[in-house]
């Protein structure tokens, strides 16, 4: 896949209100991948209150992400499950399908800006803490949210 995502709506599209961080329910997102680059983690985060979903994926592939992402805070009440704003990396060109699946609009942050997804970009640093480097994260979607291993 080359070039820009399709039909990206803007970081400055994004309600105004979402900057204040006084209303729940907006979200930042992005991947942590594992070693050899072959799997990764999704880190979804609330910007309000900073409760974190980690997300086990199969692949780094768009469908795989959305798919993924779409299951975690797809299932929250609405109040609290408004917008994520992503980086522009590929593994979230299926924004519209997301948006369609969970009723989340995403925003797109400006390239090489990581500022405008502060609150994920430190939760990403905190969240690598637990994960050695070069640990294989593809073992981690064999574990529930107990850490036992899932039928």
């Amino acid at each position: 896949m080359c070039g820009k995502i399709a039909d990206m709506l803007s970081i400055e599209e994004r309600p105004d209100k979402v900057a204040d961080r006084i209303i729940l329910g907006h979200w930042e997102g992005n991947l942590i991948v594992g070693k050899h680059k072959l799997a990764a983690i999704s880190t979804l985060v609330e910007r309000t209150t900073q409760y974190t979903i980690v997300v086990p994926l199969k692949a780094k592939d768009p469908e795989s992400v959305c798919k993924g992402c779409a299951k975690e805070p797809g299932g929250l009440p609405v109040q609290i499950a408004k917008t994520l704003t992503y980086d522009q990396g590929k593994e979230m060109s299926g924004h519209k399908q997301f948006t369609t699946d969970t009723g989340i609009q995403v925003c797109f942050a400006h390239p090489g800006s990581p500022w405008e997804r502060c609150t994920n970009e430190n939760t990403n640093g905190r969240t690598s803490q637990y994960f050695l480097k070069g640990i294989d994260l593809a073992l981690s979607r064999f574990l529930n949210s107990n850490g036992s291993n899932a039928n």
